[in-house]
């Protein structure tokens, strides 16, 4: 039986990839307010109700991995070592994420999300889910019932140096830089 499962999640997996790709190709190449739901759907060969099930939304589809993003965060928190301290986990996994979001062929999908009001706003709202989600685990390592105001700060702080290294000439040397005031930051507040 667990063959069977897995040879099913694979499949979900492959269905879901295939809609992603499908949509970012289709969305760079027309443009993202000329592409509709059903043109990514019979693109891709999948009902629109298939594409639905793996995407909530239009938007949904340029941010594909989004889940993913909010896990890497969350177990940069719990999953770090024994001892290792908060803040270079984080600027550890910040680095990684930038690295992705600025590698070579990313530049015409930043471009295409900077254009769009959906885009940008649906960026913003996820940005906020993923601040949410990181002081949460912060908050849950420290032993807390529930995030404090500076857990909440240091998260936010870490998901806007996301951002903001992406948009900076020297991606790298802003994590560094950011990370600085960070840690600065964390040392004053925290519980």
């Amino acid at each position: 039986m667990t063959v069977q499962s897995g040879r099913r999640e694979r499949k979900k997996a492959a269905t879901r990839q295939k809609i992603a790709d499908t949509a970012l190709r289709l969305f760079l190449e027309r443009g993202y307010d000329a592409v509709g739901i059903r043109d990514v759907a019979a693109e891709a060969d999948v009902a629109v109700t298939t594409l639905f099930s793996h995407f909530a939304s239009k938007e949904a589809l340029v941010f594909e991995r989004d889940e993913d993003f909010e896990l890497r965060l969350a177990r940069a928190v719990t999953g770090r070592a024994p001892h290792e301290p908060l803040i270079p986990a984080l600027r550890r996994e910040i680095l990684a994420l930038v690295r992705h979001c600025t590698a070579d062929g990313a530049a015409p999908i930043w471009r295409m999300i900077d254009g769009s009001p959906a885009l940008r706003k649906y960026e913003e709202s996820m940005r906020l889910r993923h601040a949410a989600s990181l002081a949460t685990a912060i908050a849950a390592d420290l032993g807390l019932p529930q995030p404090t105001t500076a857990c909440r700060t240091i998260a936010r702080f870490a998901i806007d140096a996301h951002s903001l290294a992406r948009e900076a000439a020297d991606p790298e040397a802003a994590v560094d830089e950011i990370f600085l005031m960070i840690e600065a930051a964390w040392a004053v507040a925290r519980p």
